[in-house]
């Protein structure tokens, strides 16, 4: 069964920063991310139906039946079973929500835009997960690095060969061809732990599941990862950090705290930075919603830092509960930042100017070149129009 992994504008917008630069799909929660999960669920071939400016980088393949399946969408094989059992010009929904439609029809983006009954509704009635607001990505990821652990279960048995390190639980630990661990403390008590290939944990790291280091990340000496994180692939991490997502090559490598926080890819928190993830009050989180634009209550206690692709903060930046960023966003300075930075903005508590697109792309070269990466025409194409798309709420311009 071959899928078409569309964006539905709702989940899509409430999910930026994080979707300016990616499908919904392309989302890490877990050890994988929302398109790997599907691939590996039903074994096909994938293909992504998404914002035309996306749509090079992320190619749409058709066939001669095509299923379309929401990007946000997490699969189960009940789930699975049930669209690959959907009949011909027929859609799978929950309420007002579009799970999936099989048709012989050739859909444009825009069909996702506009309410139509041109397919006939099968309501689907058994549990499922929708990652469609931004604190859902570390909401459930504890559970979804449990849930993806079925792919490797192969890894059991695979051991950990230093004398120095502690291990609690060692048939909870999976561990991938080239990781490498010295002198640390991994308890997989709680939940599982999963070290990806060629990762590495440094001497004196505390880890406790569950966890998931993804490929060629590393763990920085006295790291305290506290549980449910997810890091990597291709990332730096120490200090503490708590409930966290950080999606790929991108640094946390010093001291200071990280709670109940998505970071996106490129990213760089300087030393020393800290998240509060807790108000005061004790009272629910509310977090910037690019849908509504306006302030929206998480109905969580715990909230941390949404931070957009590319975006950076200097040494001892102080992030205030329920904080989003956008993309190339470069945040600096004393004292605690406004909760809602806009993307390409250039500053702290004393303002805001904006990070001149050539300087932003000169930059962002230079991190490009730092990890052997190359930053291509259709990369730059993409941040061109995140930078136009994103001038609406730069206030100062």
């Amino acid at each position: 069964m071959a899928i078409i992994l569309f964006d539905h504008p709702t989940p899509r917008t409430s999910l930026l920063p994080f979707t300016f630069s990616r499908p919904v799909s392309e989302i890490r929660i877990g050890i994988l991310t929302i398109t790997e999960k599907w691939e590996k669920t039903i074994n096909d071939e994938i293909s992504w139906l998404t914002e035309n400016y996306l749509q090079k980088k992320y190619p749409l393949k058709y066939a001669d039946v095509y299923t379309y399946v929401n990007g946000a969408l997490i699969p189960d094989e009940l789930l699975a079973q049930t669209i690959a059992d959907l009949e011909l010009e027929k859609s799978l929904v929950a309420g007002d929500t579009i799970l999936a439609i099989k048709t012989n029809k050739k859909l444009d983006h825009s069909f996702f835009y506009e309410k139509s009954d041109q397919f006939k509704a099968q309501a689907y009635e058994n549990n499922f997960l929708m990652i469609d607001k931004p604190w859902k990505i570390y909401q459930y990821n504890g559970d979804q690095i449990r849930a993806d652990l079925k792919f490797f279960e192969h890894l059991k048995g695979n051991t950990i060969n230093d004398p120095y390190t502690k291990i609690y639980n060692p048939d909870n630990v999976y561990v991938e061809e080239g990781a490498r661990v010295r002198a640390a403390i991994l308890n997989a008590e709680n939940g599982p732990i999963y070290l990806g290939r060629k990762t590495e944990i440094k001497e004196g790291a505390m880890i406790r599941g569950p966890f998931a280091l993804c490929e060629k990340s590393i763990v920085n000496m006295g790291a305290k990862l506290i549980g449910d994180n997810t890091i990597g692939p291709f990332c730096k991490v120490g200090g503490e950090v708590s409930n966290t997502v950080i999606f790929g090559y991108s640094n946390k490598s010093h001291d200071g705290f990280l709670g109940n926080s998505v970071i996106g890819e490129w990213c760089n928190i300087g030393a020393d930075t800290n998240t509060s993830n807790l108000k005061n009050n004790y009272q629910k989180v509310k977090l910037w919603d690019y849908a509504t634009e306006r302030f929206e209550s998480t109905g969580l206690q715990f909230c941390g830092l949404m931070m957009g692709d590319h975006a950076k903060c200097g040494i001892n930046t102080m992030f205030n509960t329920g904080t989003v960023i956008g993309v190339g966003a470069n945040v600096f300075g004393e004292g605690f930042p406004r909760n809602f930075i806009p993307s390409f903005a250039w500053g702290g508590t004393k303002g805001y100017s904006t990070f001149k697109f050539d300087k932003f792309l000169k930059m962002t070269e230079t991190v490009f070149q730092r990890r052997n990466r190359e930053l291509n025409q259709t990369e730059i194409k993409i941040l061109e129009e995140i930078y136009r798309l994103s001038a609406k709420h730069r206030f100062w311009e």
